[in-house]
């Protein structure tokens, strides 16, 4: 319900320009705060009541569309050199409190020491944005309310590209990070050995995107936003193919393979963020990057679905070895958009289409 929510909130937020109306911080700790008080009415929900904890968990998600693409924003309005390892670092803090419930569950504490965490957490992300982030030299301010907006950003070519690769991404992302956890508690009943605490390990599965999003960034400032989606691509979606064969095995092969892929699966967010930044017109990034994120997360819808449904047929052995059509796809839209011409950069006015 919080990815439904987080589609139905994303849409809504590029339709109406909002991400561009509202000032991005105002937008960011608005959001925030309400979902933080979604998350923690949840402790006062009843076990019985289902519809009304569903319903919260939907309000959660829409009220995290307002926060991701925003905090893009703000980053991007204060780098133009260095925006790849700027987005990098963001995405993997991201990643690193995406991760985090794990932790808190891997150390002891129950579903609502998790819920009342992140609670906390983002109450502080939202006084951190109001008293100590500013506007940067690049941002963009504000834009006036215009519906054709999104037509106008659907048909910028290069955008379509970023997206397509982002929706490969997105493919395998979020199936492995609802999943790892009980792809590695079956593959641990199955094998020789233990790894441990499945909670913990998860964490550190997850959190390894931020280390690997950070170095993405080096690589996309250095040698192209394309070449490190790619290298991303071609390496999570190398070891979702590998994964029948690793599952099950000891503990000192699938740890440092799910650890890597982990690093892998997420490196090339931001950079497809950063693409969304350069190639479309400033005064509607804050739009371009909130329909990418949307179409993103619908897309997750399926995957987060169909993948148990698969491991019920096949096993959790081939859970995942279907999730790197993902990349492939991923990869081709890389490498056409690496050998793209034409049009401003910056703009997105003369893209062809």
């Amino acid at each position: 319900w919080v990815q439904i929510g987080f589609v139905v909130g994303a849409l809504a937020i590029a339709f109406t320009n909002l991400a561009d109306v509202i000032p991005s911080r105002r937008l960011f700790a608005t959001a925030a705060i309400a979902g933080a008080g979604a998350n923690l009415c949840l402790l006062a929900v009843d076990n019985d009541a289902v519809p009304l904890a569903m319903v919260l968990r939907f309000v959660t998600g829409v009220t995290l569309a307002g926060v991701y693409p925003s905090g893009l924003k703000i980053m991007a309005g204060w780098f133009e050199r260095g925006r790849g390892m700027a987005l990098g670092i963001l995405v993997g803090a991201l990643t690193i409190g995406s991760a985090s419930p794990h932790l808190v569950r891997g150390l002891g504490l129950d579903w609502r020491g998790v819920v009342a965490a992140s609670s906390a957490a983002a109450l502080i992300a939202a006084a951190i944005v109001t008293r100590l982030v500013g506007d940067g030299p690049y941002s963009t301010g504000t834009s006036p309310f215009d519906m054709s907006q999104v037509g106008r950003i659907l048909r910028n070519r290069r955008f379509r590209l970023a997206t397509i690769g982002y929706l490969g991404h997105m493919w395998e992302l979020y199936a492995l990070w609802t999943w790892a956890a009980v792809f590695l508690a079956e593959s641990q009943a199955g094998s020789a050995s233990s790894y441990g605490s499945v909670s913990t390990l998860t964490f550190f599965v997850i959190a390894a995107g931020g280390v690997g999003s950070g170095l993405a960034g080096v690589v996309s400032d250095r040698y192209g936003r394309e070449v490190a989606a790619g290298v991303a691509l071609a390496v999570s979606g190398s070891i979702a193919i590998a994964s029948p064969l690793f599952f099950g095995a000891a503990g000192f092969v699938v740890i440092p393979l799910m650890v890597l892929w982990g690093a892998a699966v997420v490196a090339d967010s931001a950079q497809f963020s950063v693409i969304v930044t350069e190639v479309t017109r400033r005064d509607v990034r804050g739009t371009a990057l909130t329909l990418q994120t949307a179409l993103g997360f619908l897309l997750t819808l399926v995957t987060i679905r169909l993948t148990p449904s698969i491991a019920g047929e096949l096993g959790w052995r081939w859970a995942f070895a279907w999730l790197a059509l993902g990349p492939v796809v991923g990869l081709r839209a890389m490498a056409v958009l690496r050998n793209a011409h034409g049009g401003d950069e910056a703009t997105g006015d003369s893209l062809p289409s």
